[in-house]
């Protein structure tokens, strides 16, 4: 016989509460710095044949804060220089547009952010765009304190990474939301014969992409969701995010990646949506 005798009514109203604070510590505690490495082999058209094997690692919406979002960002230092990635990719975020306060103001996490980027190593480098709320804080200020850092930003602009006689472009544009991508400009001086690899905060933007000879483009934005309840549609996704929500996608010529982000914005909280690293490696496809 129990010595404190429950009603079936008291214990299921014990197992909700017990339930739902397991619930909260999860997605606020657990599933936020629980990340995790996601890898993709992509096959291109175009891509040059002595590049078969090159090594991507994408990082997107770092969102820094020295509360919630840094925890993932340290995780994610020795996590990806194990991998030993070629090149390592940035695909905006690195800061947030506050609720309260000055935005301009925000852009000063940028400096701390970039100290810990700093520490990912890859024989090309690490190279970034600028995503949103980098642009509505101070988009100046950010860039400035990635390329203190040793970071690449490119702003509408393309740069040739080569390596034993093979070449691709790297293109990025800057902030579709901001109305500052110039897709013209940044492929000005991509010849038209190589394999162009856009950053694009946006993936949505993919829609416009696919107009012109992009091979893939890697994103971020969307948060996977952030919070994600089975069986249905994320319950909220921001402007140009809403299409092109997460993982490996084709738009006619155009391969999309879009990554779910490292770090959580407005609320710090995850939920069936992990943190993650994309290892992508590419290769020319048979038919190329």
């Amino acid at each position: 016989m129990a010595l404190f005798p429950i009603t079936r009514r008291k214990f299921i109203r014990l197992a909700l509460a017990v339930g739902g604070a397991a619930l909260v510590a999860d997605t606020a505690l657990i599933a936020p710095n629980h990340l995790r490495i996601v890898r993709k082999d992509i096959a291109l058209r175009r891509w040059p044949a002595r590049l078969d094997g090159f090594t991507v690692a994408l990082l997107s919406d770092f969102h820094y804060d020295r509360y919630f979002s840094v925890h993932p960002l340290r995780s994610a230092i020795g996590m990806v220089n194990d991998l030993h990635p070629d090149l390592i990719v940035l695909t905006g975020d690195f800061v947030s547009v506050p609720f309260f306060g000055d935005p301009a103001a925000a852009a000063s996490d940028a400096e701390p952010c970039a100290q810990l980027l700093r520490q990912m190593h890859a024989p090309h480098g690490l190279v970034a765009v600028m995503g949103n709320h980098d642009f509505f804080t101070d988009p100046d200020r950010v860039t400035d304190s990635l390329r203190a850092s040793g970071i690449k930003v490119l702003a509408n602009q393309s740069i040739p990474i080569e390596r034993e006689g093979g070449r691709f472009w790297l293109a990025g544009v800057d902030d579709v939301m901001g109305n500052t991508a110039d897709l013209d400009a940044t492929l000005r001086n991509v010849p038209a014969d190589e394999a162009a690899v856009l950053l694009a905060h946006e993936p949505d933007y993919a829609d416009h992409v696919a107009r012109y000879p992009v091979d893939l483009q890697l994103s971020g934005h969307s948060h996977g969701g952030q919070v994600r309840l089975p069986f249905m549609r994320p319950l909220y996704l921001p402007s140009l995010a809403r299409k092109y929500i997460w993982g490996l996608y084709q738009i006619g010529g155009l391969t999309l990646y879009t990554n779910p982000g490292l770090g959580t914005v407005d609320i710090p909280v995850r939920l069936n949506c992990p943190p993650e690293i994309t290892l992508l490696t590419l290769r020319r496809s048979v038919s190329g």
